[in-house]
Formats: structure tokens, sequence, C-alpha cells
């Protein structure tokens, strides 16, 4: 297993130990029918962009935070709170905020490094092989009015 991998079992564990519940903030940014998507260095597939809510810290300078670290996203009007998911499947106690941001600028895109490996904006019909699933799953539910789900 690689050290990334260990490091973040380690660090989940702890997380789980320490806190009992985790949030996060992740950001559907729409730009008319694409959505940007991030993949990390650490697992598979792509992703919103977003992170997990620090102690001391509103879950809206958390997606800020996290928007502006991995695309270089700039929020310029209030972001639509789209959800709030369950995703005790992939860590449990662990919950997931899932906003909706139209209304953005970028005024730069951060290189790769060590925990971003690539972002890119897709077309919602033209969606990457290797989107993880439940990544696919909320764009149905944001863009395409399917049925949603409580769990991530």
């Amino acid at each position: 297993m690689p050290a990334r991998k260990l490091v973040t079992k380690a660090l989940q564990r702890y997380w789980r130990i320490s806190r009992g519940l985790t949030l996060g903030a992740q950001g559907v940014v729409i730009a008319d029918r694409r959505i940007l998507l991030i993949r990390h260095t650490y697992r598979p597939g792509w992703h919103f962009p977003g992170g997990g809510v620090e102690r001391g810290e509103s879950i809206r300078d958390a997606l800020n935070r996290e928007l502006a670290e991995e695309a270089g996203i700039e929020i310029a009007s209030e972001p639509e709170l789209f959800g709030i998911y369950s995703n005790a499947r992939h860590f449990p106690g662990d919950h997931i905020a899932l906003f909706v941001i139209r209304d953005w600028r970028q005024p730069h895109v951060p290189p790769p490094n060590r925990e971003i490996a690539e972002q890119a904006f897709f077309d919602a019909d033209a969606l990457p092989a290797d989107i993880h699933p439940p990544t696919r799953d909320r764009i149905g539910e944001v863009l395409f009015a399917r049925p949603r789900s409580d769990l991530w």
C-alpha cells in the first residue's frame, strides 16, 4: 500500500476517534452545462472540489478555502446548498454538504501539486469514464432532476 494511502487511513482512524462526526463541503462548479472536476493524487477517479470543515471554521469558509486551494475558484455570489449526504459507506460518521456554484471566477489555475493531479471542465453529457460514482450521481441530481439520495 503506498505511503499516501497509509497516511490517509491513519488520519481517517484518528478523525473517527477524535471527532465521531466529520463534515465536508464540496462544490458543483457549473459553466453552462460543463462541470469542474478534479483528480486527486491519493485516490482514483474524478471528484468535485472540496474537503473537510476544520474545527472553528464555518462550512462556507471551508468551501471557499477548498475551491481556492484546489481549483483557483472564487465564489462571486451566495452558493446554493443542494443537499447534505451521509458518506458512511466510505467513511463512518462522515457527511458531505454539497453546494451548487453558478456565479464564480477563476483568476488562476493552480498547477498540479501533491494533492491535486489535475482539474478540468467536462460536459455533463460527456463525463470521464473513471468519474467517482457518487459524483456522477450528484450531477444527475443537480442537472437532470434525478431523484435525490441521502447517501453519498
